[in-house]
């Protein structure tokens, strides 16, 4: 068991939360929720220890080792990568690389050789000679290959050091687990395994993820940090969704029932206080005024952006048919012969392992780079809108947010671009604020008022989801859903790609796969997965 007392964290003169006293019980998975800003990776940060808090007590069970992802992909270049893995187990480790030094010696001393020997039987308890087995089995699930297992880490690609890193917590089945976005980045398939080892899982997870699919996988209680407050509720995070939902609408209901009968008692007591026969009852009726007055309900830190992305007129027969493209990158292939025909109202997901394949396939769509070889030709009635992973040079101006959204459109209505600002949670100071200094998800919201503002009637969209909390997740999920003609767009987010999607292309550096189906529907195929193996 872990759990706070009085736990309460205050950043010059903020106060994320305050007096959080929680428990968190073995066998459950907590699924760790809160606003962008609220305090969820801090509050991670406090109980492995890595940053103390204000006020208040972090308590952990007896001999109870704690495991965590860790985020710093560069960390750990310079370590062959199964010793990355290994290293997750601290005492473990330091056992196993005494003793390596130890074996490496040509001659012992006596205390030497009294050392091996418990070195040997210390090793033993800790089950330390499946070490390396048990990390290489690890590795191997989430996609890293054996041969790669001896190399270092600078030799990996990021994804890839992403997976290591998750090895990495998870190995040596840590007593408490804590996850800050493990899927991040992650593909369809090690996702998939991560959301079965942790249905499997026996001990205490906590787990920060914007991935709504994933949470409803595998959690089985949601701790809801708002308020300054963390509440825990048993279930997934729709069951959550819709209890909190519920719970508000009550609330609201029960305020306005007595805000009526407020004003009703009010006026009685104004027509009657100064008549000497009622005077009793208008006393009488003051006192049930303030027992029955609603109670402020307290401000949420939770806001869902309005996203509609509304074209101006609708795609003709003729979208984009794109011809045998290739593309290298230096001597590297990313792309091999692509080629496929855009119908009217395709929502298209780019899916793929390799992450180079999908970014270069979007920019190329989107008509920032040229392919190496092949021929794209777009139709006369199509309009795009992009939004790109790295959006750094939108926004490398010094130049305010409302000024930055004014340079895509020829209207000179104030009111009408601060609507579109306004509907993305920019409120008429953040208008003025510099687009330089916009957070990730400020940016994100941002580049969705200038898709909204140029009415696209083809869209494309490389990992929108990244730096989103899930309201605004959620909101984007309902407004490409309801978007009437085409796009293009990759994402980690599943139920995103589920629900949004109707066709599937998937790219690598030696070819592609193009189905008509569901994001689910071409995962599950078995006659999708022969193809597959050709690609990698």
């Amino acid at each position: 068991m872990i759990h706070t007392s009085d736990l309460s964290l205050s950043f010059g003169g903020q106060v994320l939360f305050e007096d959080v006293s929680v428990k968190f019980l073995m066998g459950n998975c907590y699924g760790l929720i809160g606003a962008n800003g609220s305090g969820k990776s801090t509050f991670l940060k406090i109980l492995s220890g890595e940053i103390e808090a204000s006020k208040g007590d972090v308590v952990i069970g007896k001999d109870k080792r704690i495991a965590v992802l860790k985020q710093d992909q560069f960390a750990f270049d310079e370590v062959i990568i199964l010793e990355t893995v290994l290293m997750g187990h601290e005492k473990l480790y330091k056992l196993y690389t005494e003793r390596n030094e130890l074996y490496a010696k040509t001659e012992y001393t006596e205390e030497e050789g009294m050392r091996i020997g418990e070195l040997e039987t210390d090793f033993a308890e800790m089950d330390g000679y499946a070490a390396e087995s048990d990390a290489a089995t690890i590795l191997s699930e989430l996609g890293i290959n054996e041969e790669l297992h001896g190399k270092k880490m600078k030799e990996l690609d990021p994804s890839l050091k992403i997976r290591v890193l998750l090895a990495q917590a998870l190995f040596g089945e840590p007593d408490i687990l804590l996850l800050d976005e493990p899927t991040n980045q992650l593909d369809y398939l090690s996702a998939l395994w991560l959301e079965n080892y942790l249905q499997d899982f026996k001990n205490i997870v906590i787990v920060v993820s914007h991935d709504r699919h994933f949470l409803n996988k595998v959690c089985t209680h949601i701790a809801n940090l708002d308020f300054k407050q963390i509440n825990i509720l048993p279930g997934n995070y729709d069951f959550w969704q819709e209890s909190s939902q519920l719970a508000m609408k009550q609330k609201q209901d029960h305020n306005k029932r007595a805000d009526a009968k407020v004003k009703e008692l009010e006026e009685f007591v104004r027509r009657f206080s100064a008549n000497a026969s009622k005077s009793k009852q208008a006393t009488s009726r003051k006192k049930l005024i303030e027992k029955i007055r609603p109670e402020e309900l307290p401000v949420s830190s939770r806001r869902s952006p309005y996203i509609n992305f509304k074209p101006s007129r609708a795609c003709g027969n003729s979208i984009v048919t794109v011809k045998n493209v290739s593309h290298k990158i230096g001597d590297d292939q990313v792309l091999q012969n692509v080629s496929f025909t855009l119908a009217k109202h395709d929502k298209v997901a780019i899916v793929g392992q390799n992450n180079i394949s999908k970014t270069i396939l979007l920019q190329i769509l989107a008509g920032e780079i040229e392919p190496d070889q092949g021929k794209i030709h777009w139709g006369e009635s199509i309009t795009r809108a992009y939004f790109p992973k790295d959006n750094a040079k939108y926004f490398d101006k010094n130049i305010s947010l409302m000024a930055w959204l004014t340079q895509f459109t020829e209207s000179s209505d104030i009111q009408f671009i601060r609507g579109f600002l306004g509907r993305m949670l920019f409120s008429a100071d953040a208008v003025d604020k510099k687009v330089k200094v916009l957070s990730g998800g400020e940016k994100a919201r941002a580049m969705f008022s200038k898709m909204m503002l140029v009415e696209a009637n083809t869209l494309i969209f490389e990992d929108p989801t990244d730096h989103l909390d899930l309201e605004s997740i959620a909101a984007l999920n309902e407004g490409l859903e309801k978007y009437s003609e085409c796009m293009f767009f990759s994402s980690h987010d599943f139920q995103l790609l589920n629900t949004v999607s109707n066709r599937i292309i998937e790219v690598s550096p030696k070819g592609m796969l193009d189905r008509k189906a569901s994001f689910d529907e071409f995962m599950q195929s078995e006659q999708i997965k022969k193809s597959r193996e050709a690609l990698y």
